[in-house]
Protein backbone atom coordinates (compact mmCIF):
# COMPACT_ATOMS: atom_id res chain seq x y z
CA UNK A 1 0.00 0.00 0.00
CA UNK A 2 1.42 3.68 -1.09
CA UNK A 3 1.39 5.97 1.70
CA UNK A 4 3.30 8.72 0.18
CA UNK A 5 4.17 9.42 -3.14
CA UNK A 6 5.19 13.34 -2.91
CA UNK A 7 9.03 13.79 -2.65
CA UNK A 8 9.95 10.21 -2.00
CA UNK A 9 8.20 7.01 -1.49
CA UNK A 10 6.54 4.80 1.67
CA UNK A 11 5.11 2.06 1.23
CA UNK A 12 3.75 -0.88 3.71
CA UNK A 13 3.23 -4.24 3.56
CA UNK A 14 1.07 -5.15 6.36
CA UNK A 15 1.35 -9.10 7.91
CA UNK A 16 4.63 -8.95 5.61
CA UNK A 17 5.22 -12.01 8.34
CA UNK A 18 3.05 -15.06 9.60
CA UNK A 19 1.79 -14.92 12.86
CA UNK A 20 3.98 -18.35 13.24
CA UNK A 21 6.61 -16.51 11.71
CA UNK A 22 6.57 -13.62 13.90
CA UNK A 23 6.22 -15.89 17.23
CA UNK A 24 9.46 -17.59 16.57
CA UNK A 25 11.89 -15.16 14.70
CA UNK A 26 10.70 -12.23 17.30
CA UNK A 27 11.50 -14.98 20.15
CA UNK A 28 14.94 -15.89 18.66
CA UNK A 29 16.15 -12.16 17.90
CA UNK A 30 14.85 -11.28 21.48
CA UNK A 31 17.33 -13.99 22.56
CA UNK A 32 20.36 -14.52 20.38
CA UNK A 33 21.13 -10.93 18.85
CA UNK A 34 23.81 -8.94 20.43
CA UNK A 35 22.12 -6.41 21.73
CA UNK A 36 23.62 -3.04 23.50
CA UNK A 37 23.22 -0.01 25.08
CA UNK A 38 24.76 2.92 23.72
CA UNK A 39 25.49 6.48 24.36
CA UNK A 40 25.79 8.82 21.11
CA UNK A 41 26.68 12.71 20.54
CA UNK A 42 23.76 15.03 20.96
CA UNK A 43 23.89 18.42 20.83
CA UNK A 44 28.06 18.09 21.59
CA UNK A 45 27.20 16.21 24.60
CA UNK A 46 26.91 11.83 24.89
CA UNK A 47 23.81 10.83 26.00
CA UNK A 48 22.33 7.09 26.41
CA UNK A 49 20.54 5.60 23.71
CA UNK A 50 16.73 4.93 24.87
CA UNK A 51 16.83 1.49 23.05
CA UNK A 52 19.15 -1.38 22.57
CA UNK A 53 20.74 -1.76 19.44
CA UNK A 54 23.05 -3.97 17.26
CA UNK A 55 24.83 -3.99 13.33
CA UNK A 56 25.11 -6.76 11.58
CA UNK A 57 26.27 -7.02 7.62
CA UNK A 58 28.63 -8.11 5.10
CA UNK A 59 32.39 -7.40 6.12
CA UNK A 60 33.20 -3.89 5.94
CA UNK A 61 29.66 -2.63 6.05
CA UNK A 62 30.43 0.16 8.59
CA UNK A 63 28.22 2.35 9.65
CA UNK A 64 28.32 5.74 11.11
CA UNK A 65 25.85 8.06 12.90
CA UNK A 66 25.53 10.42 16.04
CA UNK A 67 29.28 10.35 16.53
CA UNK A 68 28.88 6.59 16.99
CA UNK A 69 30.91 3.75 14.28
CA UNK A 70 29.19 0.44 14.06
CA UNK A 71 31.52 -2.44 12.84
CA UNK A 72 29.32 -5.04 11.74
CA UNK A 73 28.82 -8.32 12.96
CA UNK A 74 28.36 -11.54 10.92
CA UNK A 75 25.07 -12.05 9.34
CA UNK A 76 22.75 -14.13 12.19
CA UNK A 77 20.96 -16.97 9.78
CA UNK A 78 17.61 -15.39 10.64
CA UNK A 79 18.42 -11.55 9.76
CA UNK A 80 20.31 -13.22 6.41
CA UNK A 81 17.06 -15.26 5.34
CA UNK A 82 14.80 -12.24 6.05
CA UNK A 83 17.35 -10.44 3.88
CA UNK A 84 17.13 -12.79 1.69
CA UNK A 85 13.09 -12.60 1.80
CA UNK A 86 12.92 -8.74 1.74
CA UNK A 87 15.60 -8.54 -1.53
CA UNK A 88 13.49 -10.70 -3.65
CA UNK A 89 10.15 -9.26 -1.94
CA UNK A 90 11.06 -5.16 -2.99
CA UNK A 91 13.45 -6.11 -5.65
CA UNK A 92 16.52 -4.15 -3.77
CA UNK A 93 19.76 -5.56 -2.44
CA UNK A 94 21.03 -4.81 1.22
CA UNK A 95 24.46 -5.87 2.68
CA UNK A 96 23.75 -4.53 6.65
CA UNK A 97 20.71 -4.28 9.21
CA UNK A 98 20.52 -2.16 11.83
CA UNK A 99 18.52 -3.92 14.39
CA UNK A 100 16.44 -1.70 17.39
CA UNK A 101 15.12 -3.18 20.47
CA UNK A 102 12.40 -1.16 22.16
CA UNK A 103 11.88 -2.61 25.70
CA UNK A 104 9.07 -0.43 26.84
CA UNK A 105 7.16 2.67 25.54
CA UNK A 106 9.89 4.94 27.00
CA UNK A 107 11.96 3.26 24.62
CA UNK A 108 12.29 5.76 21.10
CA UNK A 109 13.44 7.18 18.16
CA UNK A 110 14.08 10.96 17.58
CA UNK A 111 13.24 13.11 15.16
CA UNK A 112 15.89 12.30 12.38
CA UNK A 113 16.57 11.35 8.73
CA UNK A 114 18.47 8.09 7.53
CA UNK A 115 20.83 10.89 4.86
CA UNK A 116 23.87 9.74 6.13
CA UNK A 117 27.02 9.46 3.65
CA UNK A 118 27.47 5.78 3.52
CA UNK A 119 23.72 5.23 2.44
CA UNK A 120 24.41 7.18 -0.96
CA UNK A 121 21.97 10.10 -2.33
CA UNK A 122 18.94 7.65 -2.31
CA UNK A 123 18.70 5.42 -0.28
CA UNK A 124 16.14 2.41 -0.25
CA UNK A 125 15.65 1.24 3.86
CA UNK A 126 13.65 -1.58 4.17
CA UNK A 127 12.20 -1.69 8.02
CA UNK A 128 10.55 -4.61 9.98
CA UNK A 129 8.69 -4.66 13.10
CA UNK A 130 8.05 -7.99 15.08
CA UNK A 131 6.05 -7.68 18.88
CA UNK A 132 4.16 -4.69 20.06
CA UNK A 133 2.62 -2.36 17.93
CA UNK A 134 4.10 1.23 17.89
CA UNK A 135 3.49 4.51 15.83
CA UNK A 136 5.91 5.29 13.34
CA UNK A 137 5.89 9.31 12.28
CA UNK A 138 6.55 11.00 9.41
CA UNK A 139 7.11 14.87 9.07
CA UNK A 140 7.51 16.56 5.38
CA UNK A 141 10.71 19.42 6.06
CA UNK A 142 8.97 21.51 3.48
CA UNK A 143 5.69 22.07 4.14
CA UNK A 144 5.15 20.36 7.72
CA UNK A 145 2.37 17.55 6.47
CA UNK A 146 2.71 14.93 8.92
CA UNK A 147 1.36 11.36 8.52
CA UNK A 148 1.00 8.75 11.65
CA UNK A 149 1.80 5.01 10.66
CA UNK A 150 1.01 2.05 13.01
CA UNK A 151 3.26 -0.45 12.84
CA UNK A 152 2.11 -3.81 13.94
CA UNK A 153 3.60 -6.86 14.62
CA UNK A 154 5.28 -8.37 11.12
CA UNK A 155 4.48 -5.47 9.62
CA UNK A 156 7.06 -4.18 6.41
CA UNK A 157 8.17 -0.62 6.03
CA UNK A 158 9.68 0.24 2.39
CA UNK A 159 11.29 3.71 1.91
CA UNK A 160 12.76 4.65 -1.19
CA UNK A 161 13.34 7.71 -3.85
CA UNK A 162 14.05 11.06 -2.48
CA UNK A 163 11.40 10.30 1.24
CA UNK A 164 15.30 10.60 2.97
CA UNK A 165 16.04 14.32 1.70
CA UNK A 166 12.73 15.48 2.50
CA UNK A 167 11.17 13.60 5.21
CA UNK A 168 12.21 12.75 9.23
CA UNK A 169 11.18 10.51 10.90
CA UNK A 170 10.71 9.12 14.61
CA UNK A 171 9.16 6.23 16.93
CA UNK A 172 7.53 8.95 19.92
CA UNK A 173 7.56 7.38 23.44
CA UNK A 174 3.56 6.69 24.63
CA UNK A 175 2.37 6.50 28.19
CA UNK A 176 0.24 3.69 26.75
CA UNK A 177 1.53 0.18 28.17
CA UNK A 178 3.09 -1.85 25.20
CA UNK A 179 5.56 -4.69 25.32
CA UNK A 180 8.45 -4.96 23.49
CA UNK A 181 9.04 -4.31 19.72
CA UNK A 182 12.24 -5.02 17.76
CA UNK A 183 12.62 -3.43 14.36
CA UNK A 184 15.04 -4.60 11.78
CA UNK A 185 16.10 -2.04 9.12
CA UNK A 186 18.07 -3.41 6.09
CA UNK A 187 20.16 -1.10 4.32
CA UNK A 188 22.62 -1.08 1.92
CA UNK A 189 26.42 1.08 2.42
CA UNK A 190 27.45 1.98 -0.75
CA UNK A 191 29.87 4.18 0.31
CA UNK A 192 32.73 3.11 3.08
CA UNK A 193 34.05 5.61 5.68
Amino acid sequence: MRLIAEDGELDLAEGFLTADERAVLGARLLGELAWQSEEIALFGRQVAVPRLVCWYGDPGATYRYSGVSHEPLPWHEVLADLRARIEDFSGHVFNAVLCNRYRNGRDSMGWHADDEAELGERPFIASLSLGAERLFRIRHRGTGRTLDVPLRDGDLLLMGGELQSHWRHCVPRTARPCGERINLTFRRIVRWP
